[in-house]
């Protein structure tokens, strides 16, 4: 899933969005929605948002809060240090330092943006943590 180490990448940061809607709302089909909500925190509203193929605005944190909500995944807390470890991790594969990551971006983070948000100083929402994976995992070798 998204928390993983990825060693390559679609071809756009929507391409990889899509594809981690599409198994969060995987997830979200087999549990009532009140429940989800109640289990998260997160609106009913966007969790219907991501059933019907949308791409709503959630913080990493609520991305990994569905995730753990799976059979077997670990708790929410667990996920995004994982995620951001594995972006680290991920860095490291593919010799990338902050500004590079920055530079390739098609957000406008600069280095250090990039770097509070990798190391969990600074929120992150999943749009940005979609992106910043994408640039990693496009330059692993």
């Amino acid at each position: 899933m998204f928390y993983e180490q990825r060693l390559s990448a679609p071809e756009t940061p929507t391409a990889l969005q899509t594809e981690y809607t599409e198994k969060l709302a995987a997830i979200l089909e087999g549990i009532d929605l009140e429940t989800a909500a109640a289990e998260t925190g997160i609106d009913r509203d966007r969790l219907e948002a991501l059933l019907e193929d949308e791409s709503p605005d959630l913080e990493l944190e609520e991305v990994a809060e569905i995730q753990a909500l799976a059979d077997g995944e670990p708790d929410a807390e667990t996920i995004v240090e994982m995620a951001c470890d594995n972006l680290l991790l991920g860095m490291t594969t593919a010799v990338l330092d902050v500004e590079a990551v920055a530079a390739d971006l098609e957000l406008d983070l600069d280095p250090k943006e990039v770097q509070q948000k990798i190391e969990r100083r600074a929120p992150m929402s999943f749009e940005e943590f979609v992106h910043i994976q994408h640039v990693i995992a496009s330059a692993t070798p």
